[in-house]
């Protein structure tokens, strides 16, 4: 972790410090050595957030788009439950960074346990899925009236895809580009994926507030595309229902009329 409790102050890590933990109340001790990051650790081997990952600078760099006092905040649940976002805005946004592979399980578990929650996975951490997504996406159909979103017929030939294609949050891949990140909508009902790119600049702008255009832009580009994703729900029900209708139709026997006699 980034933070610990020194004298009831937020603290980061530093040669010689001890603190406790923010969520458990535990021991904590500074680990600065010259390998990994410098963070913090319990004192004993336990891990008081199942959820937490151990950090790289990719989820240091992130971190610091973001002000210090949003950073790694207990979000209580009604039933007691509790965890570690990585950055909980000021706007309610609770913004989750994911390198390591995530269990489908826990995927589901997040999306349902954090309202307004948003995603932004590493996208480097496997070599070939960039090149697998941006082909995906240039071979996809163009849909709706932006141009740049696209409908992605075949998403299990990319891993990153079929990895998170279901989940119920918005998905914004990062592959290390300057200008733009890949936005995936959230749970399409028709086994197809919908990737938009988006700029980096503007993503961390709308959730660090500083614009309220960007904001209001962001959340109305947000509620076209749940609507979006609302009327394709409807359709692929619709389709389902017609379908199942006529292979019933089709199951049914059929007995020859009978000629009526006058």
């Amino acid at each position: 972790m980034k933070f610990a409790l020194t004298n009831g102050q937020r603290q980061e890590a530093q040669p010689g410090l001890a603190g406790e933990c923010p969520s458990c109340s535990r021991p904590t001790i500074a680990k600065c050595g010259e390998v990994k990051v410098w963070h913090w650790a319990h004192r004993e081997k336990r891990v008081c957030d199942v959820w937490w990952e151990n950090e790289t600078e990719w989820h240091r760099t992130w971190k610091g788009h973001f002000p210090t006092e949003w950073q790694e905040i207990v979000h209580h649940a009604e039933d007691g439950e509790k965890h570690i976002a990585d950055v909980k805005t000021d706007q309610g946004w609770v913004l989750e960074f994911q390198h390591s592979f995530l269990k489908p399980e826990e995927r589901r578990s997040r999306d349902a346990f954090y309202p307004n929650l948003v995603w932004v996975v590493d996208g480097m951490r496997r070599k070939k899925d960039q090149v697998k997504l941006q082909t995906a996406w240039q071979d996809g159909v163009q849909v709706g009236a932006l141009q740049a979103l696209r409908k992605i017929h075949f998403p299990e030939e990319c891993m990153l895809l079929r990895e998170w294609m279901t989940t119920r949050a918005p998905v914004f891949f990062d592959f290390g580009e300057e200008a733009r990140l890949w936005w995936l909508l959230p749970n399409s009902p028709d086994g197809k994926a919908y990737v938009i790119p988006y700029s980096r600049a503007e993503f961390i702008q709308v959730h660090r507030g500083g614009d309220a255009q960007k904001v209001q832009e962001f959340a109305a580009l947000l509620k076209q595309f749940n609507d979006f994703i609302s009327m394709n729900n409807e359709l692929h029900r619709i389709q389902a229902s017609n379908q199942e209708r006529l292979r019933f139709q089709q199951m049914r026997p059929q007995f020859p009329r009978r000629s009526r006699r006058f």
